[in-house]
């Protein structure tokens, strides 16, 4: 069904470096084939190959040839693919065209002039598939990114394509999400789809994947068959810089914690929780109109460590972050050092890192990104702040030009930077390979060994054992060290 002979490709953004390189690759109707490895490695690009949006969206040179039901794709534009290659995007907000979630799931059948029935019908059938029905006639700029990254699963779902492309379709999801979306892909699977997903958290969908390719520097290293796939282990993962086989949901890590499973839990308490300064939330409140997001009455998170926040999606975990750093103001007190933080005071001396990179990449270089963070401008300072992220190869490249999670460590590289006493990170691994959510870890404890303090929005429970310390579940006051 899907065939690659010999293709390579390079982005105009950086025409020396070979994003794809001799990649030839046959995929069967109806197979389900997981791609993975490094961040940058090519694994969107070859999905972008597919669905049209190279070149006419992102500007490069091809060579090789691609072939889709045995048609060439190079003779097809992105409107002759629609109906039969449907794809969800790493940031689903890229390809949302309405404001509400109904007429997001009737939006791509109402293009293709179905009747109205038909799409109703359509959409109730995978509402209940998906388990989404509290997320309908809903506010799609007000829902989380996980429920964000439903709703744009569940818009393709609507179309029935023959070809489903996800692109990191988990990275926001927590672990009760991502079983949903492991049970729909399970539903595609037996309707005969064809599936193919770019992804580091590979744990949710490697036994279902009827093949996994692992690719490095746009170069496919290792072809897994369904049997060598059931004998992996997550030794010979570590060896091709892939994540954990493991599924573990951090918010059993919690019930863990508290149910007084583990040791260092309780030596951490004793020996650290008593004698470090806590930030201090009093009556911390936010609504969006009538509806309450949060309400904290009491909340100590201790300085100088690194705190893991963790909930369910839609729990208000990125608001909490938003009005912690003053980019909401809500209701209630903030204390540090013993001293009131109102929300403007709170911007000076708070770093926020966003779920969405783009949203706070602004410069035309890495370097310069990194540079108008900092409150004197240090180069050679900043060069060793992205050597430590592996980011040095890319210091004169364009921001938007990068990989996704290059792009979250060009955006950590800036918190960095900020000399910020308190940093805060929403989802800062989502789209990190093992090698460099380790890397990530490692400089976070550095910056806590500097007297930092950094709370963590995540669902990666393979960071929050390697880094956290403590974690917070949103709704709940006591700290819990891990």
């Amino acid at each position: 069904m899907i065939r690659f002979e010999h293709v390579n490709f390079s982005y105009d953004a950086n025409p020396n470096e070979k994003i794809l390189s001799d990649v030839s690759l046959e995929i069967a109707g109806g197979e389900c084939v997981l791609f993975t490895g490094g961040s940058g490695c090519g694994k969107s690009t070859l999905l972008r190959l597919l669905n049209g949006l190279i070149p006419e969206f992102y500007e490069g040179t091809l060579s090789g040839r691609i072939t889709v039901l045995g048609k060439d794709i190079s003779q097809n534009g992105i409107y002759d693919l629609v109906g039969k290659i449907g794809t969800v995007f790493q940031n689903p907000r890229a390809q949302f065209f309405n404001v509400d979630t109904t007429s997001e799931l009737a939006f791509g059948c109402e293009n293709l002039a179905m009747p109205e029935a038909e799409i109703l019908a359509r959409i109730d059938m995978t509402v209940v598939d998906f388990h989404i029905e509290k997320l309908m006639n809903r506010d799609i700029f007000k829902l989380s990114g996980g429920e964000k990254q439903k709703i744009a699963c569940a818009s393709i779902d609507v179309l029935r394509p023959d070809i489903i492309l996800l692109d990191e379709p988990a990275a926001n999801m927590d672990y009760e999400s991502t079983s949903d979306l492991r049970q729909l892909i399970q539903i595609w699977k037996q309707e005969g789809k064809t599936i193919l997903i770019a992804e580091h958290r590979i744990n949710y969908v490697w036994d279902i994947a009827d093949r996994v390719i692992i690719l490095d520097r746009g170069m496919i290293t290792k072809n897994i068959c369904k049997n060598e796939k059931n004998t992996f282990t997550d030794m010979m993962c570590q060896k091709y810089c892939l994540r954990s086989l493991s599924s573990v949901s951090v918010l059993d890590m919690v019930e863990k914690e508290k149910q007084g499973l583990s040791n260092k839990t309780k030596n951490m308490t004793e020996a650290n929780l008593v004698t470090n300064p806590k930030l201090e939330l009093t009556d911390f409140q936010y609504s969006y109109g009538n509806t309450e997001v949060i309400c904290i009455g009491n909340m100590d998170i201790t300085e100088n460590r690194i705190t893991a926040v963790v909930g369910p999606n839609g729990t208000g975990k990125t608001t909490f972050l938003e009005c912690l750093c003053g980019v909401r103001k809500n209701i209630g007190k903030l204390k540090f050092h013993g001293k009131d933080y109102d929300s403007k005071a709170r911007l000076k001396e708070i770093f926020m890192v966003m779920q969405d990179p783009n949203h706070q990449l602004f410069t035309e270089s890495v370097l310069e990104e990194v540079l108008i963070s900092m409150p004197d401008e240090d180069e050679d300072k900043a060069r060793e702040i992205l050597k430590e992220l592996d980011l040095s190869e890319f210091e004169e490249r364009h921001p938007m030009s990068l990989s996704g999670g290059q792009k979250q460590r060009v955006a950590l590289a800036c918190a960095i930077a900020s000399e910020r006493k308190i940093l805060l990170l929403d989802e800062p691994t989502s789209g990190l390979d093992l090698t460099h959510m380790l890397e990530v870890a490692s400089i976070l404890k550095k910056i806590k060994e500097q007297g930092r303090t950094i709370i963590i929005v995540t669902h990666d429970s393979e960071l929050i054992e390697v880094c956290c310390d403590e974690i917070v579940k949103l709704g709940e006051t006591k700290n819990l060290a891990v």
